[in-house]
């Protein structure tokens, strides 16, 4: 079911499948953290002769340094840890490329982190959480020569650009999965905060479930965190007594599949493989592959042709897919979500078709959605 591929240029993918229009609002998934400590990643056998010349408009460089900065720790197996799986990617793949990395750095502290490395090395630094935006537009607009991307937001500038998946597509897939193998007809979903992200997962996921099951009902209980277990394990146990028998999650933990595991019903994760954690209950997940994104950005850098730009690419890309199934799941599943996936790689099948957002545009769709569609209960907190 894991779908990577890495192909293109980053010209021809941030081109092909960046969304220009994308100007607004967009969540992420990851933990609220205190400022970490910073480590370096090497590729095996060091990096390749050269001195790197940082960030110099176009003319490239022998070698790249490389940092990221994190709001969670990277052994959490969600949000920080799937970025950092990417890290680990592009430092293996490349031997000119130096990686360097801090963990749980909260909003508040990251200015001082980008700071530091624009100071330093770097020359390309990624912020990973939506509410890093206007800390790196800060440190960004004093640091011309250092390129910045970052992640979820809306904001571009000269020397910062920004990057987010359709994860919403194998979102999509999984709630096909959920909308068959389901016998209550009641699905749960345990949700972060109500922005657009979020409420694109949750109308994807039920449109997915809507699709093979007219009957499929989704429930949503919010946390208003996006890394903070008991509370999504309780949030998970109150849709357990609501007569959910599938559980879904837009959760930096992976708390709500295991007390949907635990509770013997099916358990959908989020940004990880997560089926070691829930056994014989697993579903699938959504999970990333964002080397498919740092790895073209990267040589960009390199080769001296990086571009402030917004990309959003989709399964297609090869940077957001599903996990593999769980042992337990029937054929009839899997058979119904490779024929859709089939379709969504052909451009025969939109999600958002036969929605009240059909035919709604990038702009609508990344930073204006903010309601459900009808398979889904309740209203979204205002």
């Amino acid at each position: 079911m894991v779908d990577k591929k890495h192909t293109k240029s980053r010209r021809e993918l941030l081109t092909a499948l960046g969304a220009a229009g994308i100007t607004g609002l967009a969540g992420c998934s990851g933990g609220d953290g205190s400022g970490g400590e910073a480590a370096t990643d090497t590729a095996d056998g060091g990096a390749a002769d050269g001195t790197a010349t940082g960030s110099d408009g176009g003319s490239g460089t022998d070698s790249v340094t490389a940092a990221w900065v994190y709001n969670s720790e990277v052994g959490d197996l969600g949000w920080s840890w799937a970025h950092n799986e990417g890290r680990k990617a592009v430092a293996v793949e490349y031997d000119w490329l130096e990686t360097e990395y801090t963990e749980a750095v909260a909003p508040a502290d990251s200015e001082r982190v980008f700071e530091q490395y624009a100071q330093g090395d770097a020359d390309i630094i990624f912020g990973c959480t939506f509410e890093y935006q206007d800390p790196m537009a800060s440190v960004a607009e004093q640091y011309p020569d250092t390129y910045f991307e970052h992640n979820t937001g809306y904001l571009t500038m000269e020397n910062m650009g920004r990057y987010m998946g359709r994860i919403y597509q194998p979102r999509y897939l999984a709630g096909q999965a959920a909308g068959t193998v389901t016998e209550t007809d009641t699905l749960g979903y345990v949700a972060a905060f109500p922005i657009p992200e979020v409420i694109r997962g949750i109308n994807a996921y039920a449109l997915g479930a809507a699709s093979v099951n007219d009957s499929a009902t989704l429930k949503v209980r919010w946390t208003n965190s996006w890394f903070d277990p008991p509370t999504e394990s309780e949030a998970a146990n109150a849709l357990l007594d609501e007569d959910v028998d599938v559980m879904a999650q837009h959760q930096d933990s992976p708390a709500a599949l295991r007390a949907a595991a635990d509770a013997g019903i099916w358990a959908t994760g989020y940004d990880a493989p997560m089926g070691d954690i829930a056994g014989e209950n697993y579903l699938t997940s959504p999970i990333w592959h964002w080397e498919e994104f740092y790895g073209p950005t990267i040589e960009s850098v390199r080769d001296g042709t990086w571009e402030s730009d917004a990309y959003w690419g989709g399964i297609e890309s090869g940077i957001c897919s599903l996990d593999d199934w769980g042992p337990e799941v029937p054929q009839e599943a899997k058979d119904t979500v490779s024929e859709a996936r089939s379709a969504m790689l052909d451009g025969d099948l939109d999600v958002w078709t036969g929605s009240a957002f059909e035919g709604e545009g990038d702009e609508f769709l990344f930073q204006e959605m903010s309601s459900y569609v009808d398979a889904v209960e309740g209203e979204v907190p205002s």
